[in-house]
C-alpha cells in the first residue's frame, strides 16, 4: 500500500527523492490511461469496486466482516487451496509471520481497522494526477532510478496491468519474477536483488521479462 504516497512523491516532490524501488505496487483502476479493454474483465476490478464502496458507506459492516472468527487466518489459508498466494508464496508464509495486522485479533482494534480502511479507500480513489503520465524525475542520470517488481504468478496485483505502466514509462526499469506471486518481498535472495538493482544499477538476467511484442500497447 506503501506505493500511493510513493507515486505522489514522484510527482510532486522528486527533487526529494535518490531513487524508487516499487515491489508488486497496487494499480488503481481509475488511472485514465488504462484502456478500457485491458481493465474492464479483470474480476480484481469488481472486487475492489465493492470495497471501496463499503469502506466509504458502510464501514460498520465492514467492520464485522473482517474481524469475524469464521475469517481464514494465514495458517488455514496455507492448509488448502490458496486463493491469493502461489505456490511460491505459500512457502514464504511458512517462514515468515505473514501479516500480523490482518489478523482477526488485531483488526479488532478500532485503530488499526480505520488505518487501513483509510489507505485503501485513497489508495483506489481518485488521484489528481495519472502516474503513467510522469516525466522521468532523474533525467541526468544515465541508469533507471525507478524500479518497479512483479510476480507474473501475482494473483492480486496483475502482471498485465504493472507491464502496461511499464510500457508507457519506458524510464523505469521493470523486473519480473516468473514463477513469483504477491509475496516476492519474502523470497530469498528477491530483497538483495531489489536493493542491488536499486543502488548499484545492477541487473540479473533471472528478473528480465520475456515480453511478445505484440502484447506492448
Amino acid at each position: 500500500m506503501g506505493s500511493y504516497p510513493t507515486w505522489s512523491c514522484l510527482k510532486y516532490i522528486p527533487e526529494r527523492l535518490s531513487g524508487v524501488a516499487f515491489v508488486v505496487p497496487i494499480v488503481n483502476y481509475k488511472w485514465p490511461s488504462f484502456p478500457r479493454k485491458l481493465i474492464k474483465d479483470d474480476y480484481r476490478r469488481k472486487l475492489v469496486q465493492c470495497g471501496v464502496w463499503m469502506a466509504n458507506y458502510v464501514p460498520g459492516l465492514l467492520y464485522w466482516l473482517v474481524t469475524q472468527k469464521w475469517l481464514p487466518t494465514t495458517s488455514s489459508v496455507m492448509n488448502r487451496k490458496p486463493v491469493l498466494f502461489n505456490s511460491r508464496d505459500i512457502d514464504a508464509l511458512k517462514k515468515t509471520k505473514g501479516f500480523p495486522m490482518l489478523t482477526p485479533e488485531k483488526l479488532q482494534h478500532k485503530g488499526v481497522f480505520d488505518t487501513l480502511r483509510g489507505d485503501f479507500v485513497v489508495a483506489y480513489s481518485e488521484w489528481g494526477f495519472d502516474p503513467m503520465e510522469l516525466r522521468n524525475p532523474f533525467p541526468n542520470e544515465n541508469r533507471s532510478c525507478v524500479h518497479i517488481w512483479q510476480g507474473y504468478e501475482d494473483k492480486v496485483v496483475p502482471f498485465e496491468l504493472q507491464r502496461y505502466v511499464s510500457s508507457k514509462l519506458p524510464w523505469i526499469k521493470y523486473h519480473e519474477v516468473v514463477d513469483g506471486g504477491h509475496l516476492i518481498v519474502h523470497y530469498n535472495g528477491l530483497c538483495e536483488a531489489i536493493l542491488r538493482a536499486l543502488l548499484l544499477g545492477e541487473e540479473s538476467l533471472e528478473y528480465r521479462p520475456n515480453i511478445p511484442k505484440e502484447i506492448v500497447v
